[in-house]
C-alpha cells in the first residue's frame, strides 16, 4: 500500500507536467501538450514493461498471474512505482521540444529512450549492473548515491532533451533581424497549476523512494520542503518577480534535492534548493538570449539537466557530517557518477532522436508549425470560438 500510494502520487505528477507545458506554450499548441504527456505515458508503460524493466533489473513479467501475485504482488507495484519515474523522461523532453515536433516520430523516440537509454543508466546506479557501483566504491570509497533520482531521472531526462532540442532546431520566428523574439506563456494560471501539482506529487517521488515503510524518513520530507522553498525565493529575487521563474523555482529546488534528500541537514537542503533556483534563472535567461538556435521552450535542460547534475554533486558536499549530514558519500563518486549520467543521456539522446530524424524526420512542416500543432495534428483547438 505504501509503494502504491507513492506510485499514484508520481502518476499524478504527469498532470503537472501537462499543465506546466499547456500554460507555457502558445494557445495553438495547448491540445498537443496535453495529448503528448498522456500518449508518451502509455508508450512508456509498454516499453518499460516489455523491455526497459528487464534491462534495468533483469526482471520480466512473462509468468503466470499466480507467480506474479506472490507477496501480494509487491513486485508488480514496485514496477508501477519505477515506471512513473521512467515515464518522466519523455515528459521532461516534451517541454523542451514543444510547438514544432511531429507526433508519431516522437512516440517512437519515446519507446526507444524508455526501452534502452534510461534503463541502462538506471540499472547501473539502482541495481549495480556491470559492476559500476562496485568500481566507484573501490576507487573512491563509496558508491554513487542518488536516493530519488536527481541524476538518474532528472539530469538524464534533461540531457536527453538537450540532444532532441538541438536536433529539432528553434521555432520559426524566434530570431528576427538579429534579435531574439520572446513567445509569452499562454496561460499563467495553468502554468501555476502544473507547478503546484508537480510540487505536491514530489513528496511521493522523494519520500516513497524509500520503497519500504521501515525505511521511510521524515528527513526526506523536510529536506524536500526546504529545497522547494529555497528554489522559490531565489528564483523570485533573481527572476525579478517573473511568474514563470517563480513557479519553476520550487521545481528546480526539488530536482536538486532528490539525490541527497535522505542524508542532508535541512539547512543544507535549503542552500541546495536556493542554488538550483538561481542556476535555473541564470542559465535559462542566458540560453534564451545568447543561443537562439537552442530553443528550449520550458527550460527543461537547465531545470532538469543542470539542476539535476548540481543535485548529484551537491549530495557529495552537503551530506558530509561536517555540514550536518549523515555521511556515507564521496564527492568524487558523486562527481564521476553525475558525469557518467550526462554522457549516457547525451549520447543516447543523439543516437535515438538522430535515428528517428534520419528515418522519418522529427519536425512539423513550416506550414503546420505556423498553424499550430493542435490543428495540424489533432484537428481541434483548445477552446471553441463560440
Amino acid at each position: 500500500m505504501f509503494i502504491l500510494l507513492g506510485a499514484v502520487m508520481v502518476l499524478a505528477m504527469h498532470a503537472g507536467f501537462a499543465f506546466l507545458e499547456v500554460g507555457t506554450v502558445r494557445h495553438k499548441n495547448q491540445v498537443n501538450a496535453l495529448v503528448k504527456i498522456l500518449t508518451d505515458f502509455a508508450v512508456s508503460t509498454l516499453a518499460y514493461f516489455f523491455i526497459g524493466y528487464q534491462v534495468a533489473y533483469g526482471v520480466d513479467f512473462f509468468a503466470s498471474a499466480n507467480e506474479l501475485t506472490q507477496s501480494n504482488g509487491y513486485e508488480l507495484v514496485k514496477f508501477f512505482f519505477l515506471l512513473t519515474f521512467a515515464a518522466a523522461i519523455p515528459a521532461i523532453v516534451s517541454g523542451g521540444i514543444a510547438e514544432r515536433a511531429r507526433f508519431y516520430p516522437i512516440l517512437v523516440a519515446t519507446a526507444l529512450i524508455v526501452s534502452f537509454v534510461y534503463p541502462f543508466f538506471e540499472g547501473l546506479i539502482w541495481n549495480g549492473n556491470y559492476g559500476y557501483q562496485a568500481w566507484l566504491d573501490q576507487q573512491f570509497g563509496a558508491q554513487f548515491h542518488d536516493f530519488a533520482g536527481s541524476v538518474v531521472v532528472h539530469s538524464v531526462g534533461g540531457w536527453i532533451a538537450f540532444a532532441a532540442i538541438l536536433l529539432l532546431g528553434s521555432r520559426k520566428g524566434r530570431y528576427r533581424n538579429g534579435k531574439v523574439i520572446a513567445f509569452a506563456p499562454s496561460n499563467i494560471p495553468f502554468l501555476a497549476l502544473g507547478a503546484w501539482v508537480l510540487a505536491v506529487g514530489w513528496f511521493g517521488f522523494n519520500v516513497m523512494s524509500a520503497q519500504t515503510l521501515e525505511n521511510i524518513s521524515g528527513l526526506v520530507a523536510i529536506n524536500s520542503l526546504m529545497a522547494m522553498v529555497g528554489g522559490t525565493l531565489v528564483a523570485m529575487l533573481l527572476g525579478k518577480n517573473d511568474p514563470g521563474f517563480i513557479h519553476n523555482g520550487p521545481l528546480a529546488g526539488l530536482v536538486a534535492v532528490c539525490a541527497g534528500s535522505d542524508l542532508m541537514h535541512p539547512i543544507g537542503a535549503l542552500v541546495v534548493g536556493g542554488v538550483a533556483g538561481g542556476l535555473f534563472v541564470w542559465v535559462f535567461t542566458m540560453a534564451q538570449n545568447k543561443f537562439p538556435a537552442f530553443d528550449d521552450v520550458l527550460g527543461v535542460w537547465p531545470l532538469h539537466g543542470l539542476c539535476g547534475a548540481w543535485g548529484g554533486i551537491a549530495a557529495g558536499i552537503f551530506a558530509s557530517p561536517s555540514l550536518g549530514g549523515l555521511g556515507g558519500v564521496s564527492f568524487m563518486a558523486q562527481l564521476v557518477g553525475t558525469v557518467t549520467g550526462i554522457v549516457v543521456a547525451t549520447v543516447g539522446g543523439f543516437v535515438m532522436y538522430g535515428l528517428v530524424k534520419l528515418v522519418s524526420g522529427l519536425r512539423l512542416s513550416e506550414e503546420d508549425e505556423f498553424r499550430g500543432a493542435d490543428l495540424a495534428i489533432h484537428r481541434i483547438g483548445a477552446t471553441s470560438e463560440e
